[in-house]
């Protein structure tokens, strides 16, 4: 297993490339891409891969398996909170994308085998949602988790944590495959911070100890969870926004909290 917490390797053009070789695992793959007005990324869904497109930022115009799909993005920053626009792609198909403002694309990929044709995700059918209680507040906009059927492995959200707040809490894992019980997902994190020199922490360990590593993160780092919790903490005055991409054996997110800390979820539960 390589390093946990990923630099940006430049300002512009492909910023992030996180594949299952580069990671050390199977499934999840992530690539983040920065253009100023008038840039253009493209690229090919492998055989045996699924894609989320997710235009994190910026707008931009979509050409993706012979179809333009026009402009895509309304945001200007992921700190709107507004839902993102997304497209979903099978194994073969092509993509380009136009930035006509700075903007900034995730490719979000997986294994698949061609079951779901291409097709947007949002922002229609993704609503802004609420989740925890006091400063465990957060807020998520949920692209593609299990509740809609628009992919073969991928799972992808965003979550917005406020200023002074944890999100990922309580400490909780997914790596085993023992469903229903919990579910076996490798997952990244692409972390922005609003305003942009600010800093998060995030931990990731296991309850034998066998891995533990604590990381300053920063503006537009990824963090890699292979296995164990994996929280977030954000100081006060600075605001976390994370896209998740998870992937594994099964298409399902259950997962198990940490013993010592568990009695939060419990004591946190609604009535």
């Amino acid at each position: 297993m390589g390093k946990l917490l990923l630099h940006p390797r430049g300002e512009r053009g492909l910023i992030h490339q996180v594949t299952p070789a580069s990671a050390g695992w199977r499934h999840v793959g992530f690539d983040l891409w920065r253009l100023d007005p008038g840039e253009a990324a493209q690229g090919l869904v492998e055989q045996g891969r699924e894609a989320i497109l997710v235009v994190v930022e910026g707008k931009g115009r979509l050409i993706a398996t012979g179809q333009d799909w026009g402009e895509m993005g309304a945001r200007l920053s992921p700190f709107e909170r507004s839902a993102p626009h997304a497209l979903y792609l099978p194994q073969g198909a092509e993509w380009r994308f136009e930035a006509g403002t700075g903007a900034e694309l995730a490719v979000c990929t997986a294994q698949g085998s061609g079951k779901y044709p291409p097709r947007r995700l949002g922002p229609q059918g993704i609503d802004l949602t609420p989740r925890g209680t006091g400063t465990n507040t957060r807020y998520i906009n949920n692209i593609a988790m299990e509740a809609r059927d628009v992919a073969e492995s991928l799972l992808v959200t965003e979550v917005f944590t406020p200023e002074g707040h944890w999100s990922s809490w309580p400490a909780h894992r997914h790596d085993e495959d023992d469903y229903p019980r919990i579910t076996c997902l490798e997952e990244t994190y692409y972390h922005r911070l609003n305003p942009a020199q600010g800093f998060a922490f995030q931990r990731v360990w296991t309850e034998d100890g066998t891995l533990d590593e604590t990381m300053a993160v920063a503006d537009r780092d990824v963090t890699l969870v292979p296995r164990g919790h994996h929280p977030c903490g954000v100081p006060w005055g600075y605001e976390l926004y994370y896209l998740n991409v998870m992937a594994g054996p099964l298409r399902k997110w259950r997962f198990a909290p940490h013993p010592d800390h568990a009695w939060i979820m419990e004591r946190d539960a609604p009535a």
